[in-house]
């Protein structure tokens, strides 16, 4: 991609550097390639992470909260890796390279991790009178954290430039290309959910009930095809090049407002005005940008658009961009800016969502997983229910709750953006609730009840409403926030407004493992067990969902406080001169 790049002009077209025209956008031609890429790779990494807790406890030895905070940790890394998987494709890669680069990779680990279940040698050795794995040693633990590592690395290119890459392959300049886009959408969330019910299914159930080394081969195998399909749409494909980092221009308006710290705004309190004599060049190259409309909030930003002698060119443009910013750049570092507060409200609300994963997996394996004579349900499948609640739910809430919403409020979408992620966040509350009132239940009856192994005679069937909720709570949460962040990010950002939402996913993972961290520091001692204790019999689950629940009801009336304050993007000032943020919600 580095020799003879091709670039997407204002038609949608592709051309070549010197103009001449290349490709144009393929459309549906290149999608069996991309989303069966997407969908064998959501089925080799869900098969290999759905059940992983239960493989570290069950054939490495691991204590329960140990396998759980191992968990939360690879899980927040691999949400946290897309940040810079997106620099790198914006500012060196480009999409199809990241996305080829990091599919290898992804491989690889697997490989690694396939290996480790496959090789008796790679894996602690199994104490003869017990037949438990007597804990993995530092070599085991080296292999098994390179196998991690290598994952990690392939989820940050992959996650952020999978989704824009299938983007790229459609000309928005047409009402084909807009048609085909909203209907590559659906296939591509609806393809990837039945990837990843696929994986928590049948592979699992093949980790659990069959045998380890075939649960994770399967997968790899799958990998290994995501990436023959990847390659062979490489003619069909248009390649957009990388355009330079957005983090170096919002770094450039910080910088040049600081250098005109203590230069005065003209007409201060007109934005109108004030744009008029202000810096306003804000062409791009190849992305067709909204121009945004300059606002007085955070109005010391707009100082890095004074023109003073010799920062502009002859040509209009700017001489030095540490400088001299445009009022488009400005205005794009304040969408940035002002979305940070509403981007942390939602780790507090994926914290639930990481919890119910991890700790409803440990409460089932001390209860009736059985349905019918025979089936046991693994463990790691019962994840399936929240997401059967969310493919569910969604056809309801956009058939019939939306236009009942939409008659009532004249909104567009029945609600704003920012009050479905709060009525997410206000289900979430209600989920950790229930999850608290039916560990206790289930805690009564393994004491009263409970076999030799401190089973409970209840059925795992009793996690499903938690579970139902915590579904919906994502349903309107997390797609919430993937509409907002890609409605409220400037067009050019797109990839990091990808990343972003998995941010979200690595701070609620990383802030999960401080919880436990701290949970069982606080409440275990000399003579008492912790909450967390390794025998949930014994610790206070229930305790721990309704700590995190208060942490919601917290974290709920700070997000309507940041909803309030928040102005949507290219919203104009108001004609009063009202300084700073008008709420809308």
């Amino acid at each position: 991609m580095d020799h003879n790049p091709l670039l997407l002009d204002g038609a949608g077209a592709a051309s070549d550097e010197t103009g001449r025209e290349e490709r144009k956008p393929g459309g549906w031609k290149s999608m069996p390639f991309i989303i069966g890429n997407e969908a064998f790779e959501r089925v080799a990494t869900y098969g290999l992470t759905a059940n992983f807790i239960v493989y570290l406890v069950e054939q490495y030895g691991m204590r329960q909260m140990a396998a759980a905070n191992l968990c939360n940790i690879f899980s927040g890394t691999s949400n946290a890796a897309p940040l810079l998987g997106a620099f790198v494709s914006d500012a060196y890669w480009g999409r199809f390279r990241t996305l080829a680069y990091a599919s290898v990779t992804t491989f690889l680990g697997m490989v690694v991790l396939t290996l480790t279940a496959a090789v008796p040698q790679l894996r602690p050795p199994v104490d003869e009178e017990s037949g438990q794995p007597l804990g993995p040693s530092g070599a085991h633990l080296a292999i098994l954290f390179l196998s991690l590592a290598l994952l990690v690395l392939g989820a940050g290119g992959v996650r952020p430039c999978s989704l824009p890459f299938g983007v790229d392959q459609f000309d928005r300049s047409t009402d084909q290309g807009r048609r085909g886009l909203n209907s590559f959408f659906n296939w591509y969330y609806s393809i990837s959910t039945a990837a990843t019910v696929v994986a928590m299914t049948a592979v699992v159930y093949i980790q659990d009930s069959v045998s380890w080394p075939l649960g994770f081969g399967i997968p790899t195998a799958l990998m290994l095809l995501a990436i023959i399909f990847f390659f062979a749409g490489i003619r069909l494909y248009v390649f957009v090049p990388p355009e330079g980092s957005v983090f170096s221009g919002v770094v450039q308006v910080l910088v040049a407002a600081f250098r005109k710290r203590k230069l005065r705004l003209p007409a201060p309190n007109d934005a109108a005005e004030q744009e008029t004599l202000l810096y306003g060049n804000h062409a791009r190259k190849s992305t067709v940008v909204m121009k945004l409309p300059l606002t007085l909030q955070f109005r010391f930003l707009n100082k890095a658009a004074i023109v003073c002698e010799g920062d502009m060119k002859e040509d209009g443009r700017s001489a030095d961009p540490w400088k001299l910013c445009s009022v488009q750049q400005i205005e794009e570092v304040k969408c940035l800016t002002r979305i940070v507060p509403i981007w942390a409200s939602g780790i507090i609300c994926f914290v639930a969502l990481t919890q119910q994963w991890t700790l409803a997996a440990l409460q089932s394996m001390k209860m009736d997983r059985h349905l019918g004579p025979s089936f046991q349900i693994p463990p790691g499948s019962l994840g399936i229910i929240c997401l059967m609640a969310i493919v569910l739910f969604i056809p309801v809430y956009d058939q019939i709750l939306v236009p009942m919403a939409t008659s009532i409020t004249g909104v567009e979408g029945g609600i704003t953006l920012l009050q479905r992620q709060g009525a997410g966040m206000a289900i979430a509350i209600l989920s950790m609730v229930v999850a608290g009132l039916v560990e206790k239940k289930r805690r009564d009856s393994a004491l009263a009840h409970g076999g030799a192994d401190g089973s409970s005679p209840l059925s795992a069937m009793w996690l499903a409403p938690q579970l139902c909720l915590m579904g919906v709570a994502e349903a309107f949460n997390a797609v919430g926030q993937v509409e907002f962040y890609n409605r409220q990010f400037p067009e050019h950002m797109q990839t990091l407004a990808g990343s972003l939402f998995h941010c979200s996913l690595a701070g609620a993972s990383y802030l999960s493992s401080f919880l436990i961290a701290f949970v069982q520091k606080r409440t275990g001692g000399p003579g008492r067990a912790s909450w967390l204790d390794d025998d949930i019999n014994v610790g206070r689950v229930d305790y721990y969902y309704y700590l995190i629940a208060a942490l919601g009801v917290g974290n709920l009336l700070y997000f309507m406080v940041c909803a309030h304050l928040y102005r949507y993007k290219g919203t104009p000032e108001p004609e009063d001169g009202c300084k700073d943020i008008k709420a809308v919600l």
